[in-house]
């Protein structure tokens, strides 16, 4: 069993996703970060930098429990443990963990600055919407350019995928229009339809 602590942001919603499409047991765990939950101490003893998500697995192979933070490192973890959406030779890993680091190091953080000054700010602040939106289609055109020439991230469907979905997701917070990007729009698209991924992103299910 997985306990997932969890809300339904970007990095959350990768993390569902996986899940999902690994078909492990899952229980969730709802985080309410708009109201400070992630500072609680019980979550801090498993996420110590007060972000969410993190898991603890409760079955790990030796009997014992593991906690584990940060999405990217999650991810990582989940395919280890299921040998599943990382592949197996030398060259796939890497080719799937350089574009699992472009997310993590360039897509989330500047999607994410793009989505404060773009749509969290009650008073837009030219400067940071300009600057964010401006790298936020020099992220679009890089993955454009790429899948034009290769249907996935890596050669295969794997956790880069799933990682950068979720983000691209919330292309309209970025003020991009993806038929500017068609590769990235086929490549949304085609995972878009997938069962698990669609039931990720639907993930937790909150009244």
């Amino acid at each position: 069993m997985i306990e997932v602590h969890t809300w339904p942001t970007p990095n959350g919603h990768k993390i569902h996703i996986m899940l999902e499409e690994t078909g492990l047991e899952y229980e969730v765990r709802p985080v309410n970060i708009r109201i400070g939950e992630q500072f609680k101490p019980e979550f801090l003893r498993i996420s110590p930098n007060n972000k969410i998500p993190a898991i603890v697995d409760r079955q790990v192979h030796d009997g014992s429990e593991m906690a584990v933070f940060e999405s990217g490192a999650i991810l990582v973890y989940l395919a280890g443990k299921t040998g599943k959406f990382l592949p197996r030779t030398p060259r796939g890993k890497y080719d799937a963990l350089q574009w699992l680091m472009f997310q993590m190091g360039g897509v989330g953080p500047t999607f994410g600055q793009a989505h404060h000054f773009m749509r969290a700010k009650k008073d837009e602040i030219p400067y940071g919407s300009e600057r964010y939106g401006k790298e936020a289609k020099r992220l679009y055109a890089v993955m454009d350019r790429h899948l034009t020439k290769s249907e996935h991230f890596s050669k295969e469907y794997s956790i880069a995928d799933i990682a950068i979905y979720p983000w691209v997701a919330r292309h309209e917070w970025h003020r991009v229009d993806l038929s500017d990007y068609p590769s990235v729009k086929r490549w949304y698209e085609g995972l878009g339809a997938r069962p698990a991924v669609a039931r990720g992103m639907a993930v937790p299910a909150l009244n």
